[in-house]
Order: C-alpha cells, then structure tokens, then sequence
C-alpha cells in the first residue's frame, strides 16, 4: 500500500479532499436550497465552517474505518448525503424527503445484498426492527414537548441509520444524538441564543450520533 510521508495514506488525504469541496457545495446548497420563502441567500457564516469540517472529518474516516471497496463506496455515498443533510438542518432547520428517503431505500438495498458488515452478521429483521423501534421510541417521547421537537426527517434518518448500522448500533446513534442534543441546547439556554419555546434542530446531533455509531469497530 502506498503511502505519504509520515504514513498517511493517500486515500485518506483523497476522501478527506473531497469532503472539503463538498462541504463547501453542501453549505451553499442549503443556502439555497429548498428556496427561502423571502428568497435570501445565507453568507458564509459558522454554518460553512462546521459543514466543511463535519465533511473533511467524515469522508477522511472512510477509508480509515472501511476496508472493502463496496464498503467505502457505500459509505462514502451515505456519509456524502450526510453533509448536505447536516447543511440543510443548520440552515433551515430541514432534513428534506429527496435526500432521505433514497437513503432509506439503500439501507433496505444492502441488506438485500448482505455485503455491509455492520448488518451481515445480525439476521435480517434486526435492523429492521431496529429502524422502526428506535425511531418510533423518540417520537412518541417528543409528542408532550409539541410539533417539531422531533420531525419527520429526523425519523426517516433514523430509519436509514438502523437499516445500515444494525440494531445495536442505533441505540448507540440515538443515545449520542439525544446526550450531545441535551448538552448544545443547554449552552445554547445558558448563552442565552434559544429559550424554551425555540425550536433547536436535532438533525445535526443525530447525525453526528450516527457517524460516531457507524465508525465504532467492527464486533467479532
């Protein structure tokens, strides 16, 4: 295997690469994209910063984490969609049906497969069992807290997550998600940024729950 001085592999320096350009499209997307309703762009704001470094961070692990060609295709493709997902909830608090649901239908396409080695090791149904319960679970929890504490998208990202990363692992996601939630809207009430009536986008710490999840080693 070749490798570059100080023996970093040239892979990681070309996911890596590519996670920083697509950090930065992923951000302007969602600056744009779905439209405003006063039809404003966002500038490259904080938001910019922590998409194209969430995208340099994720990509980079791919080929650190994943060893197989199939694998680090299929998670380059899905921790891709991931950035513009993180983009689109930091900026308008949305995780959008286009993205999500085709990640849902790769979720069920590789367990059809069985070639995804966080899922080939549980029988079939405990990944789907997982994508439904865990899911479920927090929004049925978020219902007393009203509309929007826990959407829609969230859930249908979280379906993915249990379809790819098995039924362990998205407990794991969801308990991450929800501990880093807790802590960031705490600061946020400290710093006085949100109250409690302010709706704090979840997606960004579900996400990064799931990454955590998905990059923890493989069991024997």
């Amino acid at each position: 295997m070749v490798t570059l001085p100080g023996g970093l592999d040239p892979l990681v320096v070309v996911f890596g690469t590519f996670g920083a350009v697509w950090g930065v499209v992923a951000d302007r997307i969602s600056a744009r994209w779905p439209v405003h309703e006063d039809g404003s762009v966002r500038k490259v704001d904080w938001r910019t910063v922590v998409v194209v470094a969430f995208g340099v961070f994720v990509l980079a692990m791919v080929p650190v984490r994943f060893a197989g060609v199939e694998e680090r295709a299929l998670f380059g493709v899905y921790f891709t969609a991931l950035v513009l997902l993180m983009g689109t909830d930091l900026d308008q608090r949305l995780l959008p049906d286009v993205v999500t649901l085709p990640l849902i239908l790769l979720g069920f396409a590789v367990l059809a497969w069985g070639g995804d080695s966080l899922v080939s090791r549980q029988a079939v149904w405990l990944p789907i069992v997982g994508a439904i319960l865990v899911p479920g679970i927090l929004l049925a929890v978020s219902l007393p807290f009203g509309a929007g504490a826990f959407g829609g998208g969230d859930v249908k990202l979280l379906v993915s997550v249990g379809l790819l990363a098995g039924f362990a692992r998205i407990i794991l996601a969801a308990f991450v998600g929800v501990m880093l939630g807790g802590i960031g809207v705490a600061a946020l009430l400290v710093a006085r940024r949100v109250t409690l009536k302010s709706h704090v986008p979840y997606g960004p710490f579900l996400i990064a729950g799931a990454v955590w999840a998905m990059l923890l080693p493989a069991s024997t």
